[in-house]
């Protein structure tokens, strides 16, 4: 791969970074007051909506839509660099129509929706009308190996009938959230477990569908989209409401995670940047007996050891988002793998670190840093926890050395 972005990909950022300079950036107090000051927090603050028409006219729009005519067709290389500039602000996707979960229901309703289903679903979602969420999680199983999902997705004539229960269901709480693609066992006594399983598409209004509670993150309630636990109760949809056919939620779930997962890795990048320009800000503004804290030997390793960091881990996602533009993300998915448990596990560290410069400021809510960590540590779970990932990688790795293995008789 080489590793200096094409002039059209560079063109694309300066457009980017121009329109976070001169919108984004000055606006985050305001979106914080806003959404304070708003009777209903699950509605977005009003400044997020007049940022997307400045987007939109500025064609800066669904940019993530990879391999598609219906965004700017980026490939997954040429997306990273300008995900992870949006990643710097951790609302500031959903202003140019980038934000999960919609980046990965839109993909999966471009790649696998029928054409009623584009229309009453995809359409909207790719205008930002509308808002969705995504139910596989359960409260009541280790949803990390999904086989154990319980909710049941059960033919009756013209209609399936769903009933289950789901949590941390992201944007279910969000008042422009419409419909929902939910994830449940139609044919539980298949022999091939991974045939047990299909996705449904389940408007949010259907009768039977229940958002119990939100569901904070360390106290932080993640509004205006947050985490939801959802009911449903005998919901009834539309047969023609099932995505792809019966049986194949693992085949949908397997393309719409892989891109999903380097996208939260990208965005990543852009945060653990934006956080290194914290720690360094603050350490030459603050003294301690006598001294900057920026001459202090162990701050001085620790934002070295951050920049290292950053650089690895973003050339380490590069290097899976070229590997998904030429083999694909099945063969892919070992390096998908490593970057989804890199990725989070080096923002967690230096958040941490950038709490520890700021001493008792860090652990406030004023600048940002405790609502950061509790980003980064909940990604450690998003889209399969560490373990699945470690396994999944290790897995890969022993495969090159099993025939040898058993040529030799070894146990």
């Amino acid at each position: 791969m080489h590793f200096e972005h094409s002039q059209n990909v560079r063109e694309w950022m300066l457009r980017l970074e121009t329109f976070m300079d001169e919108y984004v950036y000055p606006n985050e107090d305001l979106w914080h007051e806003q959404l304070n000051a708003a009777a209903d927090r699950w509605r977005s603050p009003p400044v997020v909506d007049e940022l997307k028409e400045r987007a939109k006219a500025a064609g800066l729009w669904n940019l993530f839509l990879s391999h598609s005519q219906r965004g700017p067709g980026f490939t997954n290389l040429e997306y990273a660099p300008l995900a992870e500039i949006m990643g710097r602000v951790h609302w500031a996707s959903e202003v140019f129509n980038c934000s999960a979960p919609d980046t990965g229901n839109m993909e999966v309703l471009d790649r696998y929706g029928t054409p009623e289903q584009k229309a009453q679903w995809l359409e909207p979602l790719l205008a930002g009308e509308i808002r969705s969420a995504f139910c596989m999680t359960e409260p009541d199983v280790a949803s990390s190996d999904a086989t154990n999902i319980r909710t049941r997705i059960v033919r009756d004539g013209d209609h399936y009938v769903i009933n289950g229960r789901k949590w941390w269901s992201s944007g279910a709480n969000g008042t422009r959230c419409r419909v929902l693609i939910v994830m449940g066992q139609s044919d539980p006594e298949n022999p091939h477990r991974y045939q047990r399983q299909s996705q449904i598409l389940v408007p949010k209004d259907t009768l039977g569908v229940v958002v119990k509670r939100h569901l904070p993150i360390f106290g932080f309630d993640d509004a205006p989209g947050g985490h939801a636990e959802v009911e449903f109760n005998d919901v009834r949809v539309p047969v023609g409401n099932i995505l792809l056919g019966e049986g194949r939620g693992f085949e949908i779930a397997q393309g719409r995670l892989g891109p999903g997962r380097i996208h939260h890795c990208m965005r990543i990048i852009g945060q653990a940047e934006r956080v290194l320009e914290k720690m360094c800000r603050r350490s030459l503004e603050r003294v301690t007996f006598g001294k900057p804290i920026a001459d202090r030997t162990v701050t001085q390793e620790r934002i070295a050891q951050a920049r290292i960091m950053i650089d690895q881990t973003r050339l380490l996602v590069l290097h899976a988002a070229d590997r998904m533009d030429r083999v694909g993300n099945k063969v892919a998915r070992g390096d998908i793998a490593a970057i989804k448990v890199a990725a989070p596990a080096m923002l967690c560290q230096i958040v941490d670190w950038a709490i520890q410069l700021f001493g008792g400021a860090g652990v406030s809510n004023d600048f940002g840093l405790s609502y950061a960590y509790a980003r980064a540590r909940i990604m450690r779970l998003v889209d399969g926890p560490d373990e699945v990932h470690r396994n999944q990688l290790a897995q890969l790795e022993l495969s090159k050395y099993r025939p040898a293995a058993e040529k030799r008789g070894a146990p």
